[in-house]
């Protein structure tokens, strides 16, 4: 496959997955969907939407996983568990309506809190392993 192929090709699938985001966006916030599907769904969107990686990029190898493997599989199981009529519609509505930033900053803040989390309970496991 030639280069400038294989690079429109993924640009192209980064795009979809951009719309399919956001109709995840839009079927979170419509009554019609089940709650199972709504908390799973926010854990998705959040992470897709932040500007912050639970997993950063600069650690080799790790910090693209997440990109390449992780949000389109959580996309692909949330879109599984909405009725696939009402999802077109959630589709439909992605291509014409925006995001606003400020659900992307609260996200980011979410995923900020976990890292704290995370560095708080390492930190205190490593005090009680030394005391």
């Amino acid at each position: 496959m030639k280069p400038k192929k294989l690079l429109t090709d993924w640009k192209e699938k980064a795009s979809q997955l951009k719309y399919e985001i956001m109709a995840l966006y839009w079927a979170y916030r419509d009554p019609r969907t089940p709650w199972y599907a709504k908390a799973f769904m926010a854990v998705v969107i959040g992470y897709a939407l932040s500007p912050i990686d639970l997993i950063p990029d600069f650690i080799p190898i790790l910090g693209y996983l997440d990109d390449l493997f992780i949000v389109p599989a959580g996309i692909y199981l949330a879109i599984k568990m909405i009725p696939e009529g009402f999802f077109i519609e959630c589709r439909a509505k992605a291509r014409t309506e925006r995001i606003d930033s400020k659900v992307k900053w609260v996200m980011a803040g979410i995923i900020i809190f976990i890292w704290l989390l995370i560095v708080f309970l390492l930190v205190k496991f490593i005090w009680q392993i030394f005391q």
